[in-house]
C-alpha cells in the first residue's frame, strides 16, 4: 500500500527510473524551475551511484531543518516520497512557509507523480497524505497553486478540500485546510514532531 516516507534510499532503483521518465518528458532542462528539475540538474550526475544517492536523500532530509544551508529566497521544506515498498511512484514538498514568490506561484505544497504511475489516483492520495503533516508544522491552510490548464491537478487539490481564492496570470490559487476531524491522524513514515528532521 503507497504511503509517504522521508528521502529512503531502499528505493534507489526505482527511483532512477522515475527521474528517466521525468528526462525523458523534457524535466530538468534550464528553464524548468520545478522541484525535480532543479535536482536532476543538481544531483542527477551523482545519485546513480549508492552513496551519491544516499547523499542527495540525506540533502532532502536536512531541507526540513531551520537552520540548513539553502538558496538565497528558499525556505525550510519537508520533502516525502510516495512509495508502495520499493517502489517510487512520486515526491511532494511541503514549504514551511510562505514568500511572497510562494505567496503568488508556488505556494506550501508542490507534487509530482512519475509517468507510468500518472491516471490512478496517486497524487490525490498523496496530498491527502500530506495535509495532516502540514498541519503538524503549523500550516492550518495550505496554499497550493496550478496552471489553469492544468485540470488533473485541480481535480486533485478540489478533492482534498480546495477553495479557489483567484487567478494570477496563468496560475490558479487555492487554500486548503490541513486539519481534518479530530482524534489521531495519520502521519508520514519517518516524520517527527514539528521542527524535528525528517
Amino acid at each position: 500500500m503507497p504511503m509517504l516516507v522521508a528521502p529512503a534510499e531502499r528505493v534507489h532503483a526505482s527511483f532512477l527510473a522515475a527521474m528517466a521518465e521525468f528526462r525523458a518528458e523534457g524535466r530538468g532542462g534550464p528553464d524548468d524551475e520545478s522541484m525535480v528539475g532543479r535536482e536532476i540538474r543538481e544531483f542527477g550526475g551523482r545519485w546513480e551511484t549508492p552513496t551519491g544517492f544516499a547523499e542527495y536523500a540525506r540533502a532532502l532530509r536536512e531541507q526540513a531543518l531551520e537552520d540548513a544551508p539553502r538558496p538565497s529566497g528558499f525556505v525550510p521544506c519537508t520533502t516525502l516520497w510516495w512509495v508502495d515498498g520499493a517502489e517510487y511512484l512520486g515526491r511532494l514538498a511541503i514549504r514551511h512557509r510562505l514568500t511572497p514568490y510562494l505567496r503568488e506561484i508556488g505556494g506550501h505544497i508542490g507534487y509530482d507523480v512519475r509517468r507510468s504511475a500518472r491516471r490512478r489516483g496517486h497524487a490525490t492520495r498523496m496530498l491527502r497524505a500530506a495535509l495532516p503533516v502540514a498541519c503538524d508544522l503549523g500550516i492550518e491552510s495550505a496554499l497550493i497553486t496550478c496552471d489553469e490548464d492544468n485540470v488533473p491537478s485541480r481535480k486533485v487539490i478540489e478533492k482534498n478540500g480546495g477553495v479557489l481564492e483567484d487567478q494570477r496570470g496563468d496560475v490558479l490559487r487555492f487554500w486548503v485546510p490541513t486539519r481534518h476531524g479530530a482524534g489521531d491522524r495519520p502521519r508520514a513514515e519517518g516524520q517527527e514532531a514539528p521542527g524535528s528532521a525528517v
